[in-house]
């Protein structure tokens, strides 16, 4: 199959069935409602299951039973539907099951609007429910990129046994570009016969596998701890994803932005390059983990003089970059909130002050 022209909801929707994911489990909410629609109808067709959930609630804790099972499932919601799966989130995470989940973000904070924002970075990286535990983020800045983060999310989630989080926009979920779907990208389940409950039959495992998140004395619930840590730090170690654009240039600014934000940022500096002005720009894929090194590295070039976190939020991500420079540098912030995305004519106004 070749590149087709497809609206970003519906080919996430499909590239979970090609990666090898017939399991999904969701309930509606704009701006990423045509994800549920899309696979209403293809799942029957590939002999996969979908199953609208009675609320978010109940939504993460199918994902939950089914990914403990070593099945591979996902779901998708928009931010308040994020926020009510949180807790089920952090179950999951502290049972090791490698679910998937998509955010398409909307504006908040409470209900907001449905139009495109990016301030769900704290919820996804900082952990949105309770208890010491990371989840795995996997930032697109086009429907292509997408399309091939949801089909790697399967694997790298079930290498980690760790949820993952594809982080996106609305623009991600409602624009319409031509993609392909790599078959290479195709996986099988990862040993999930190894540690996937096997209930009572015996045909799949000679021992009861059990999936808990429930320590009522100290020391195997810190134990558990050390060993999530242990494994984030691993995560942090192997698996940061950034693009680096630009950089190899005398420049006095450094652009850090992701997403479809990041898009708009690749605009200026080609425009300013153009006007003999030199800007660089890290894009983070990963928004955990952070590609920290590689921003301090870029901000410690000698021509480098300033640090610009781009975003449509009110400020989330530059915290992480200012953590990363280590005052090497002055960090600062732009963004817009509540749907209106900063124009490449803002963000050059804004580096010339500089």
């Amino acid at each position: 199959m070749g590149k087709v022209l497809m609206k970003g909801n519906e080919a996430i929707g499909e590239a979970a069935i090609r990666a090898g994911c017939l399991n999904y489990f969701a309930y509606p909410i704009t701006p990423q409602s045509e994800i549920a629609e899309y696979l209403s109808r293809r799942m029957p067709e590939v002999g996969g299951m979908f199953l609208q959930g009675e609320s978010e609630v109940a939504v993460s804790y199918m994902i939950f039973g089914a990914t403990a099972c070593g099945s591979r499932a996902f779901t998708t919601s928009s931010s308040p539907g994020i926020s009510l799966m949180s807790e089920g989130i952090s179950y999951m995470a502290a049972a090791q099951c490698p679910a998937v989940i998509v955010n398409i973000m909307r504006g908040g904070p409470g209900l907001g609007g449905i139009l495109p924002a990016q301030a769900d970075y704290f919820q996804a990286t900082k952990g949105g429910g309770h208890g010491d535990y990371r989840l795995i983020v996997l930032a697109p800045a086009s429907i292509q990129e997408a399309v091939e983060m949801v089909m790697t999310a399967f694997p790298l989630a079930e290498k980690y046994r760790n949820p993952v989080m594809i982080l996106g926009d609305g623009m991600i979920g409602q624009m319409m570009e031509p993609v392909e779907f790599p078959d290479h990208l195709k996986t099988e389940p990862l040993n999930n016969d190894k540690w996937a409950t096997s209930g009572m039959d015996t045909r799949k495992s000679d021992k009861n596998n059990i999936i808990k998140t429930l320590f009522l004395e100290s020391k195997p619930l810190e134990d558990l701890n050390i060993f999530l840590k242990a494994k984030f730090d691993r995560i942090r170690r192997e698996e940061v994803r950034y693009e680096s654009y630009n950089t190899d240039s005398d420049y006095k600014t450094l652009i850090v932005s992701y997403g479809t934000m990041s898009r708009v940022c690749r605009t200026v500096v080609d425009n300013l390059k153009e006007e003999g002005i030199e800007v660089g720009m890290i894009r983070p894929r990963t928004l955990f983990p952070f590609p920290g090194k590689a921003i301090r590295q870029a901000a410690e070039k000698d021509t480098c003089k300033n640090v610009l976190s781009v975003e449509m939020s009110m400020g989330q991500m530059v915290e992480d970059v200012q953590l990363c420079v280590q005052g090497k540098r002055p960090v600062r912030w732009y963004g817009r909130c509540g749907g209106d995305i900063p124009t490449p004519e803002e963000i050059i106004d804004v580096i010339k002050s500089l």
